[in-house]
């Protein structure tokens, strides 16, 4: 298959979307982390604590994230400037490592989401197991 310069730049605009969804991820949890660090503080709870390693936790994933698509816009940008010289080979070998590495980033980002949605659950039920009980009327 021939590839051209517009095939990898196809990616970009993909790319940079999740980009910026990473990012915005990163600093709303980054948000998160330092007013749970100043409520802790203040009482030392122990539930506090274990939210802010479930948010630290989650900020590592972001962070290999954010890098693997890093990789995946170098492998990309690599990709057009060799096919450009006319090294068709090392542009769609450059080509497949884009994908690669946009692929483990999506992997790493639904592994993060999964997280997040089992912290909520977490605190749904606590909750849920807190209600106080509504008491029937008597006659």
């Amino acid at each position: 298959m021939q590839m051209t310069v517009t095939t990898p730049a196809l990616l970009f605009p993909a790319i940079s979307l999740f980009m910026l969804a990473f990012t915005n991820r990163f600093l709303s949890l980054g948000g998160r982390i330092r007013s749970l660090h100043d409520q802790y503080r203040e009482s030392m709870d122990d539930s506090v604590r274990a939210q802010i390693e479930n948010l630290r936790r989650r900020v590592y994933m972001i962070r290999h994230m954010q890098g693997y698509g890093v990789m995946a816009m170098l492998s990309c940008i690599f990709s057009m400037v060799c096919i450009s010289l006319d090294q068709y080979m090392a542009g769609q070998i450059l080509f497949g490592a884009s994908l690669i590495f946009l692929i483990i980033s999506l992997v790493v980002s639904f592994m993060e989401i999964r997280i997040s949605v089992n912290a909520l659950d977490i605190l749904l039920n606590d909750m849920k197991a807190n209600q106080p009980q509504k008491k029937t009327p008597t006659k």
